[in-house]
Order: C-alpha cells, then sequence, then structure tokens
C-alpha cells in the first residue's frame, strides 16, 4: 500500500494508541493527510505542545456520538482507524447508558459516516474483553465488533470495507495497572484481586505496528488476533516491586481469573499463521474468507486464553517492557 497516496483519520486520536499511531505514520509512511478526531480541545493542544505539529496533520473536534461531525471529518477519507472508546471498565459499570452511546452507537455513526463518504477502509480496535463478556465493557465492545463486521453487507457494490483488531492489554496505555502498581509499591504493598491471575499482554508500539500491517491486508470482514504473551499478575508485581509485600484483595465484579482472545466456537471459523489469527465470518454470502488456503484451521476444541497460552514473560521480560513507563513516570512514581 502506498501510504503517501492516502488520506488517514483516527478516531480517538488524543488516546495512547491514537498518538503512537500519528508518531509511527508521521517518522515512516508519510500520508498525504493525517487527521486526529477526538472530543477534548486540551488533549489536542497538549499534542502539538509535544511537537505533533505537522503540515499534514489535522486536528478535528468531534465526539463519535456525533453523526452530522463525523460525516463533514470523513469527507476525503482514505482509511479509517477506530480507536475512540470508553474503556475503564468501573466508569463503563457505573455510566452504562454512557458506554452504549458511545462504544456501540459512537461505532454505527463511524460505520454509517464511512459508507457516506465512501471510505476504502475501516479497522475498529477490540479488546480480549470482548469474548465471552463479563461486564459492560465488554459487552459493548462484542457490540461493536459484531456490528461492525457484519456491516460489510451494508457495502454491495460500494467500496467500503470493515474489520476488527483484537487485542491483550497494552503496557503503557491509559488506565493500565502499570502506574497503580508504581505509586502502591511507594507504600510498602501491592494489591492484587487474585494471584493466579493471568493476562495477555503487548506493548502499545507492538500494537500499532499490527494494526497499520491489518490495514494493508485486510479485505474486509475479519477479526485479526496478534499471538501475544502472556504474563501472571504475581510476575507484574515482583517486575516491579520486588521486596514489596502482595495484598490478595478478592476479584472484583466483571473481571476475569484469564483472558480469552479466542473462544472456541470462534475458533472453527479461525485460520492460524506464524505469528496471527484471522477469525473469519461464520456465516456470511459476502466477502472474508480469503485467508482459508493460506492458514492452516485450529484443532477441534481450541480456544486462545491467557492461562493455556505457550508464551509466556518472564519477570525479567516484563521488567524490560515496563522500564520506559517507570522512566516516563520517573523514579517512585512521581
Amino acid at each position: 500500500m502506498d501510504w503517501k497516496n492516502k488520506h488517514v483519520l483516527v478516531t480517538g486520536g488524543t488516546g495512547s494508541f491514537g498518538k503512537k499511531f500519528i508518531e509511527v505514520m508521521l517518522k515512516e509512511y508519510h500520508p498525504a493527510r493525517l487527521i486526529v478526531y477526538s472530543r477534548d480541545e486540551l488533549k489536542q493542544h497538549e499534542m502539538r505542545m509535544a511537537g505533533f505539529d505537522h503540515p499534514d496533520l489535522r486536528y478535528f473536534i468531534g465526539d463519535i456520538r456525533d453523526l452530522p461531525r463525523l460525516r463533514r471529518a470523513l469527507n476525503g477519507v482514505d482509511l479509517v482507524v477506530h480507536a475512540a472508546a470508553l474503556k475503564q471498565v468501573p466508569a463503563c459499570e457505573y455510566n452504562p447508558m454512557e458506554a452504549v452511546k458511545t462504544n456501540i452507537l459512537g461505532s454505527s455513526n463511524v460505520v454509517d459516516a464511512a459508507l457516506d463518504a465512501g471510505v476504502e477502509k475501516v479497522l475498529a480496535l477490540s479488546t480480549d474483553k470482548a469474548v465471552n463478556p463479563v461486564n459492560l465493557y465488554g459487552a459493548t465492545k462484542l457490540a461493536a465488533e459484531k456490528l461492525m463486521i457484519q456491516s460489510n453487507a451494508y457495502a454491495g457494490g460500494m467500496t467500503t470495507r470493515f474489520s476488527c483488531v483484537r487485542y491483550g492489554n497494552v503496557v503503557g496505555s491509559r488506565g493500565s495497572v502499570v502506574p497503580l502498581f508504581i505509586r502502591q509499591r511507594e507504600k510498602g504493598e501491592i494489591t492484587l484481586t487474585d494471584d493466579r491471575m493471568t493476562r495477555f499482554w503487548i506493548s502499545l508500539e507492538q500494537g500499532v505496528r499490527f494494526v497499520i500491517r491489518c490495514i494493508e491486508n485486510m479485505h474486509g470482514g475479519e477479526v485479526f488476533v496478534p499471538k501475544i504473551p502472556s504474563m501472571k499478575m504475581t510476575d507484574l508485581a515482583k517486575a516491579l516491586a520486588p521486596d514489596v509485600q502482595i495484598r490478595n484483595i478478592g476479584i472484583r465484579p466483571g473481571e476475569k481469573l484469564h483472558e480469552v482472545l479466542i473462544s472456541e466456537d470462534e475458533a472453527r471459523t479461525t485460520v492460524e499463521f506464524e505469528d496471527m489469527f484471522v477469525v473469519q465470518p461464520p456465516a456470511a454470502l459476502w466477502f472474508g474468507y480469503y485467508w482459508s488456503e493460506k492458514g492452516k484451521p485450529l484443532p477441534d476444541g481450541y480456544h486462545y486464553a491467557s492461562d493455556n497460552n505457550t508464551d509466556w514473560l518472564t519477570v525479567a521480560e516484563i521488567q524490560e517492557m515496563v522500564a520506559p513507563m517507570e522512566s516516563a513516570l520517573g523514579k517512585g512514581g512521581q
């Protein structure tokens, strides 16, 4: 793909993913136009002050809940990365309709505006929380994911295609547990909800580069899942605070012991590659099945979970991954 001729818009462009994506785009891919679409003028101002000030970069104030504004923003856009979402589990539980309005209805607006504007490709970011969800955040992301994939049916003879990327916890993203543990260690105690807990782990850089690769290769209708390592939450605590006491406080509502990236039911239509899986649509009359002849099918009963993973991070590897974030936060989390 020749990015230099593409006009790219990122919803939630001032978030952790959006900023890293824009940084990589400006340094390496040089699209004709790069649009930050977000609702917070302060964060946009802070991005400019942090050096995100380029002749090909545009800042659009707007909410994905606002369909007319989205339509205006997508005028002349070729590619959309849909990263905007409410993602804090407690906030979504306490403000359920707000989560629905942003994560589900907002995603519907992205679909409608993209179809109206003739956008070529829309790639939406999903999460392991969307697989067998146990909280409202996960349920809204599952709905958004299904909405995005099934909206390929609306494309018909048009050029617009929709796909998703689904991965696990991101090191250094807003709301990450890493800053919490760094703050807690200064008090001499780190709290874990359950010492059996495991999570998928991916760096911001890895997530961005995987998304770029998926945009370049998507046909529409796929859910792309990278093969990423798991870690034990106890190992994360040891990596950040090896000499600090760990206290178990009990699993919270809406929390799982282990996360799943591919369910047993999805595995029947999933094909495996060396470094990723591609979940194809379960049943459709349109596209999304170009991957079957390229990858290998998964065995019956397979599911990809953070506790049955074959790739695990050691304490030393975790320390290496979180080191940049520790440096950014300053010694002692100050």
